[in-house]
């Protein structure tokens, strides 16, 4: 009896481990049919070899795609998740300003020529590191070979992560940076600034003249690489990022959207005021904007220039943007922003997307179905509400979900 249980259990057990070993043979597979790939791109056999034995998949990493298992569904980024009063502390930003004035005095001939070449004020490209790793005080926690071979295995952006874990393995065996240093966030950046690896090889720069580009050592490269990001993304040289604005009474907030753009000039004779009696001059009043209202009605109001939009393509979110952009004034300025965040309730992503999902189906709505409540995902509920009859606040609330769960 005891023999047949011990025979029975060693079959269960076998059975448990037989899926995960034919799934991880399947991945170095896939692996090994990089090659030709990989060697496209100048990395050598031996780099390939070397870096690539023994990787093994995380398949505990959001944002996979795994057969036969739920869907590990995106992360709950800070900047998606949490409403703005919680991600954009004063008492973080006061605490992250403080130091960043410090490190404007140590990098001075640095910032200066960044700004010289690219145009980027060196505050901006603080405050990017600041934000995303404390200033170099935040050790990132993932191998970054793995993560990337991973998210091009089973993530949700195969494509793109195949040509990352490519950049990652050319990184490698150009001797750019060691399997050691090459640590990355779970979406595979790395680096003092956070750098995707193709982008490491777009807009690197060796700002400290030692003839390499080290993101990982060197502060002048990791910011002077940060403002190129930037500038060839777009940025303009002289123009702020935003104005913070207190809105008119009667403002609808459905034209907080980037396709409605108006010089700053024409905002303000319709009634938007820049706060604390800022005055503009006739060339920011030409500049064209567009109306942001990160908490809809409630909270603070901002005119958004095309720099805003700049550095949201270094991290597609509102809030990290205004985080940015209010980081690199307040190395300036004690002000913080002159109307507070309300206490605003955010829902959950999912509740989000079945929002977004009940608005493409009444014809509002056709961006993404992301489960992130951004520009265009307010607009289409405030536009919602219009045609509801309801209080137009373009602020995803309980309230709004079962109204247009409700719709026909």
């Amino acid at each position: 009896m005891m023999k047949s249980r011990l025979v029975w259990c060693a079959v269960l057990l076998l059975g448990m481990f037989q899926p995960a070993r034919a799934g991880d043979a399947a991945f170095t597979q896939f692996i090994a049919s990089l090659w030709p790939e990989a060697k496209e791109q100048g990395v050598s056999r031996a780099a390939f070899e070397t870096e690539t034995r023994g990787l093994e998949p995380d398949y505990k990493l959001p944002d996979l795609l795994l057969p036969g298992r739920p869907a590990t569904g995106a992360p709950a980024q800070a900047e998606f998740v949490q409403v703005p009063a919680d991600y954009i502390k004063d008492a973080s930003i006061a605490r992250l300003a403080a130091h960043g004035q410090k490190l404007i005095q140590q990098y001075r001939p640095a910032l200066a020529e960044i700004e010289r070449r690219f145009g980027v004020p060196g505050q901006i490209v603080l405050a990017i590191w600041g934000r995303e790793t404390d200033f170099g005080r935040y050790a990132l926690p993932y191998d970054a070979l793995r993560v990337l071979a991973t998210q091009a295995y089973v993530g949700r952006r195969k494509d793109q992560y195949r040509t990352e874990f490519i950049m990652a393995l050319k990184m490698l065996s150009d001797g750019v940076v060691t399997r050691r240093d090459l640590r990355a966030s779970w979406g595979g950046a790395v680096g003092l600034t956070q750098f995707l690896p193709s982008e490491y090889y777009k807009h690197g720069v060796d700002l400290d003249g030692d003839g390499k580009v080290d993101l990982w050592h060197s502060v002048p490269d990791a910011l002077g690489s940060a403002a190129k990001q930037l500038a060839n993304k777009g940025w303009q040289s002289g123009l702020r990022w935003a104005y913070e604005v207190k809105p008119p009474a009667n403002v609808d907030c459905t034209m907080g959207v980037p396709e409605v753009k108006k010089p700053i000039g024409d905002w303000l004779r319709a009634g938007f005021v820049p706060v604390r009696g800022q005055r503009l001059s006739a060339a920011e009043q030409q500049q064209p904007a567009s109306l942001l209202q990160p908490e809809g009605i409630y909270g603070p109001a901002f005119l958004t220039t095309a720099n805003y939009f700049v550095i949201k393509e270094y991290n597609f979110s509102d809030l990290y943007v205004l985080f940015v952009g209010h980081l690199a004034d307040r190395m300036s300025s004690q002000a913080g922003f002159a109307t507070p965040w309300s206490a605003s309730q955010q829902l959950r992503s999912k509740d989000v997307e079945a929002m977004q999902k009940g608005l493409t189906r009444l014809g509002l709505y056709a961006d993404k179905l992301d489960g992130k409540a951004g520009m265009q995902t307010r607009a289409a509920l405030g536009t919602f509400q219009k045609r509801a009859g309801l209080k137009v606040d373009c602020w995803p609330s309980e309230t709004v979900l079962q109204a247009i769960n409700a719709a026909r």
